[in-house]
Parts: C-alpha cells; sequence; structure tokens
C-alpha cells in the first residue's frame, strides 16, 4: 500500500515537473497524488487544498480556465473553517488564484473584489509578507487592464520592494514583476521606458530556468511587443519565433499564449504592407482566443478590433465596421465607456462609417 509519504513525494515531483515547464506530466502526478492523499488524509486537511491548487494552476497553465476555477472553488470551500495559519495561507493564495481566473475570464469587477477580500486578510494576517506581495502584483495586472495605470504602478512597486527584500534583485519573482512593469509602460504607450524592465526580465528568468522554458518565451514576448512597438521589427520577429516553438512543444497550437503571439506578429506584418500574412495571422489569434476565452471577452475583441483596422486600411469597410462595433460593445460592456480601448475603437468605427 502507498504510504502518505510516497503520496506526498508524487506531488512533489509534480510541483518540480511544473517548475520545469512540463505541465502535461506534472498533471499525471499530481492527480494521482490527490487521489491517494484523500484516501488517506482527512477530508479537510489543508494538504488536500495544497494539492488542488497545483491541480488548478496546471490546468491553468494548460489554457482551461474553467477547470481551474473549479478545483480552486473546490480548495477554497475545504479551507473556509481553518484558522491556523497554513489554512489561512492557503485561502489567500486560493482567493488570488480565484481572482486571477476570473481576471483572465474578463470579469475584472469580480475579480477585483476577490482581491481585495484576500489582501484584506493577507494584510492582517502577514503584513508584508510574499502572501501580501503577490497579491499586490496579481491586484496591479488586474488595474493595468482595467486603464487604471497609476494605481497599477503603485501596487507593483509595493509588491517589488516585498520581494527584493524578501528574495533579493535576482529571484525569478522579481523577473515577473519587472515583466509586469514592462507591461503597464507599454500599455501607457512609453515602450522606450519598459525596454529595460523586458530587458533584465529575460535575464533573470533565463538564468534561472534556461532557454527553453515556457515562462522565458513569455517574457522574450514581452520584449519582443516593445521592440515591436518601437518599430524594431526584425528583431521583434525573431524573439517572436523563438517564443512561438516553445509555446507550441508544451503547450501545442491552440494555447492562448500562441494567440497572443500571432496577433502581434500580424501587426508586424500590417506595418510592413503584407497584409495578406497579417490578416491569416489575425484570423488564427482570433480564432483561438474565441475558443480559449469566448467571443464576449475584451482580450479576443482587441484582436477583433485589430483586423477591423487592417480590413479598414484595405479598402473593406463593410466587413471593418462590423467588426469595430462587434468589438466596441464588448468593451464598452467590459471595460467601460472610459476605457482607451473603447476610445480608440469607437474612433475607427466613427472613421470607417464616415468614408
Amino acid at each position: 500500500m502507498t504510504s502518505v509519504a510516497e503520496s506526498r513525494g508524487l506531488h512533489e515531483r509534480a510541483l518540480g515537473l511544473r517548475a520545469e515547464g512540463r505541465p502535461a506530466e506534472a498533471e499525471e502526478l499530481a492527480g494521482q497524488a490527490f487521489n491517494l492523499l484523500s484516501r488517506q488524509l482527512d477530508p479537510d486537511d489543508p494538504e488536500i487544498a495544497g494539492v488542488l491548487l497545483t491541480l488548478g494552476g496546471l490546468r491553468e497553465d494548460l489554457g482551461d480556465l474553467a477547470s481551474a476555477e473549479s478545483f480552486y472553488r473546490s480548495a477554497l470551500r475545504l479551507l473556509e473553517g481553518g484558522r491556523d495559519e497554513i489554512a489561512v495561507r492557503l485561502r489567500v493564495q486560493t482567493m488570488g488564484l480565484l481572482a486571477n481566473v476570473r481576471q483572465a475570464q474578463g470579469s475584472y469587477a469580480a475579480a477585483e473584489r476577490l482581491y481585495l477580500r484576500a489582501l484584506t486578510i493577507a494584510e492582517a494576517a502577514f503584513p508584508e509578507d510574499l502572501e501580501t506581495a503577490g497579491l499586490l502584483n496579481g491586484l496591479g495586472v488586474l488595474h493595468k487592464y482595467q486603464g487604471r495605470y497609476d494605481e497599477a504602478e503603485s501596487v507593483y512597486r509595493r509588491a517589488l520592494a516585498i520581494v527584493e527584500a524578501a528574495l533579493g534583485p535576482e529571484h525569478p519573482d522579481i523577473a515577473s514583476l519587472y515583466h509586469n512593469l514592462r507591461g503597464l509602460e507599454h500599455a501607457r504607450g512609453r515602450a522606450a521606458q519598459g525596454e529595460p524592465w523586458a530587458q533584465r526580465s529575460v535575464e533573470i528568468r533565463e538564468r534561472a530556468c534556461g532557454p527553453d522554458h515556457p515562462a522565458v518565451a513569455a517574457d522574450k514576448a514581452a520584449l519582443a511587443a516593445i521592440l515591436d512597438a518601437q518599430g524594431r521589427f526584425d528583431e521583434a520577429e525573431a524573439l517572436y519565433a523563438e517564443a512561438l516553438a516553445v509555446f507550441e512543444r508544451v503547450y501545442g497550437p491552440e494555447h492562448y499564449e500562441l494567440a497572443v503571439n500571432f496577433n502581434n506578429l500580424a501587426a508586424i506584418r500590417q506595418a510592413k504592407g503584407e497584409a495578406g500574412e497579417a490578416e491569416e495571422l489575425y484570423r488564427r489569434a482570433m480564432a483561438i482566443k474565441e475558443k480559449v476565452l469566448g467571443t464576449d471577452h475584451p482580450d479576443t475583441a482587441l484582436t477583433v478590433h485589430n483586423m477591423a483596422t487592417l480590413l479598414a486600411a484595405l479598402g473593406r469597410s463593410a466587413e471593418a465596421e462590423a467588426l469595430y462595433g462587434r468589438a466596441l460593445a464588448v468593451f464598452e460592456t467590459a471595460l467601460g465607456a472610459e476605457h482607451p480601448h473603447t476610445g480608440i475603437c469607437r474612433e475607427g468605427l466613427e472613421a470607417v462609417r464616415g468614408r
């Protein structure tokens, strides 16, 4: 009979495989660990919740947000009554992971409520702790998507100070914050200011994880977006190609990360006047986002908007108008009338209607 120690060993191996960027193999071991520990421990043991969080994280890595949410909610139900430090920490982590999924699903108001609830608990129980830093980082990402850039920078910098004090300036968690600060500058239209953050993120993560890890690929894709925004298309394309090769190998052909890169490569092709290739890439990005996120998600609408802009430039006004209208309806509902995406999309729709 398998002992509790052996079951725990399966979970530890799963965590190691996940850290190596091998989510499918990790999921098999984590599932075995969950099944065994569920029979060996009390049903409300926090250790079972910990394995549920691993399973949820692996589903999230693989782009299955609905299953990830289900695992996280199961863990949260298990942890609700716990009052010791381990249970409270796990509850805070779980709320943060749920908030991240709700954000990825485009439910920004629900995500913000979860982050703020979790931060209230964390700041009371673990002030200036890595749990608090993780929640601040997640809230910063959310505020960026909401167009609340100053608030995003404030919470990112609070998180950065905590992580640097706890782990030092070369830890991979620092790379994650640099990655996000890069994204904030990109969203503000300040690509040159974001480039140092992006470069440091790649350097730190590549030293820690090696060149073929999906997290390194994500950092390279983020750096590519910064270079792309500065018109450095050849450098950007080379980095996108490196990132896509890793994502396709690790995640397969229909993962969200591929859609992001297809969208960005399409913009480069459009800028170079290669309209046919741009349209094909936008359509590939749209198909993946519609499958993974749904048609009413603001990230899907972003690619729809980009396709509309391409078609408008090609004189295909009727097609462009339909896509602008579709994207605008999503932006107004999900982001509000004052968000920058909404305003830009509305201007595009008005311009194509005025032709």
